[in-house]
């Protein structure tokens, strides 16, 4: 699955992938093929972890029915399984905490499978696909549908296609005097 500009060899500008990410949710039907997600996996990785402790974990569910599951465990946005997969990101717990203890545990590997997720929605726009962050989900039930051991937490879920037409770009960002503060 390819844009046209990546098939003729192009690639985009990292601020214009950063600037067409978009959040969605229509998606069609066509599988996205193994090779594809292996490359969005790589990209992910490649995120920053607090003391390289890498405590990212990924799932990525094909099922129909496991994916209509996910959907409702996620407050009933039915809409996840029309996407041909759903990537379930984790974070191992036990990972972050031989590192860092309680604040590894509570803080880092948060902050660790928040960047990894955000270089797989970057990956997915820049291969022409699809891809939303959910995480309005019960964890719980996530858990317990995927059958996770406790060291293991839900941090968001990513439904991963070819997108059902373009959405448009949501309104304008704060403009950045709004935002940023310079202290010199």
């Amino acid at each position: 699955m390819k844009t046209a500009a990546a098939l003729k060899g192009e690639r985009m500008e990292f601020g214009e992938v950063a600037a067409r990410r978009r959040s969605v949710r229509r998606f069609k039907p066509d599988p996205v093929d193994r090779e594809t997600v292996i490359k969005l996996l790589e990209c992910a990785t490649s995120a920053p972890s607090a003391g390289n402790a890498q405590p990212w974990r990924f799932l990525v569910i094909g099922d129909g029915a496991m994916r209509q599951q996910l959907a409702r465990a996620a407050f009933n946005q039915n809409w996840m399984a029309q996407a041909p997969l759903i990537i379930v990101v984790l974070a191992d717990l036990d990972r972050a905490a031989s590192s860092y203890g309680r604040r590894g545990m509570e803080l880092y590997a948060l902050q660790d499978t928040a960047a990894a997720t955000q270089n797989l929605l970057l990956a997915a726009a820049d291969a022409g696909l699809g891809a939303c962050w959910v995480g309005a989900f019960s964890e719980a039930d996530v858990s317990k549908l995927l059958g996770l051991p406790e060291r293991f937490r839900p941090v968001a879920m990513v439904p991963l296609g070819m997108p059902a037409g373009n959405p448009a770009a949501k309104p304008r960002r704060l403009p950045l005097d709004e935002v940023v503060f310079f202290t010199d």
